[in-house]
């Protein structure tokens, strides 16, 4: 592999490197062999390789992850997918892919493992005898609407289970694929059943397509805020990550654009930079924007008492400090004077919880 190809960008990912896990004992070199590769564009002799994405089937024998963090809404969710396609280079997940052996760059958005089996173990797993129903968060670590849901309808066969058992669903995503499934998620939200939120980080498609870019272009992610509460799936807008000197500045035209589309409640977050994103992250700004680059991070660094991240509860989302500080006073006036709802999953009825009888149960008496 030519070491120069190894650190261009390549057409719709978002990873510039694809350096070796940090769990791993060794690490990749890359060296140019001298013979030509079928993948080159000979069009253009000093592009980088394109990357095809692989789909690999992940056997998991369980499918609901639970989690204690104090500064998350939900505490059970569910992940069709390990990796996502849709490229984000700012996504906190990348670093789990080194928990399967993959680079937290390109592998990242090139290797996607799915379950096959996720409404069928989440069929199990309901009708255990003492399960006790909370709102069940779909989005939480990656998309559940990448590319490959088209053709595998692994989330829409989650949400078909999670109807039929009236269990509560909280979505995250920044996929207009989320429209497909208008029918059982209008259905649930009836029943107060399920709350949609769109992630929207820029209004700027440029920006979008260099930064996350195999997701929904902003519009459509606008249009399917609209659709979704049209249906009456009550629907909200997360403005995040939110990144000093690059993307902040829309903060307020992303809260107005989503309110007028029919977002009635809002979020935001911090830029979070774990582990190997934070090379990742800097690799990016300096090939995407590189006048930038320095002040960006400096600027991310004072948010995070001087160092580029920081894991604790209380800050990882918002940060401290004077810049995180009038960010967040931004995102408050602006949500007072567009009459958002803080994101809340209260709303959500976990009183309907049903599972849906089945061949061999004993029937009611009364």
């Amino acid at each position: 592999m030519d070491m120069q190809a190894a650190l261009k960008p390549r057409k719709g990912r978002g990873a510039v490197s694809n350096d070796t896990g940090r769990f791993e004992s060794e690490k990749r070199v890359g060296f140019d062999d001298g013979w030509p590769r079928p993948e080159d564009d000979d069009d253009d002799e000093d592009a980088a390789p394109r990357v095809a994405t692989t789909l690999t089937v992940d056997a998991t024998r369980s499918i609901i992850a639970r989690n204690d963090s104090p500064d998350i809404m939900f505490d059970r969710s569910i992940n069709p997918y390990r990796g996502c396609e849709h490229g984000c280079i700012y996504c906190y997940a990348r670093p789990s892919h080194a928990y399967l052996g993959l680079s937290p760059g390109l592998d990242f958005e090139t290797r996607i493992f799915y379950k096959p089996q996720a409404a069928a173990l989440l069929v199990s797993e309901l009708r255990k005898k003492g399960y006790s129903c909370r709102p069940m968060a779909l989005g939480s670590n990656t998309d559940p609407y990448q590319p490959a849901e088209r053709k595998l309808g692994l989330t829409r066969a989650v949400l078909e289970t999670l109807r039929d058992f009236h269990h509560p669903v909280t979505i995250v995503t920044k996929s207009a694929l989320v429209e497909r499934d208008i029918d059982i998620l209008s259905d649930m939200a009836r029943q107060r059943l399920a709350v949609v939120t769109m992630s929207v980080t820029t209004l700027d498609r440029d920006l979008a397509r260099r930064m996350e870019p195999r997701a929904s272009t902003p519009e459509r992610r606008l249009g399917a805020i609209a659709a979704l509460s049209q249906a009456g799936v009550p629907t909200g807008v997360l403005a995040a990550p939110m990144i000093p000197a690059l993307n902040d500045p829309e903060m307020e035209a992303i809260l107005e654009q989503a309110h007028a589309a029919g977002a009635t409640s809002a979020g935001y977050t911090l830029l979070r930079l774990p582990l190997e994103l934070k090379e990742l992250f800097r690799e990016w700004l300096e090939e995407h924007a590189p006048r930038k680059a320095t002040h960006v991070l400096s600027l991310v660094a004072q948010c995070h008492g001087g160092r580029i991240y920081d894991s604790a509860w209380s800050k990882r989302m918002t940060g401290g400090g004077p810049y995180a500080e009038m960010l967040a006073a931004r995102f408050d006036r602006a949500c007072r004077r567009l009459g958002f709802t803080a994101r809340s999953t209260q709303a959500l009825d976990t009183s309907r919880f049903r599972p849906p009888p089945q061949a061999g149960d004993q029937l009611a008496l009364f």
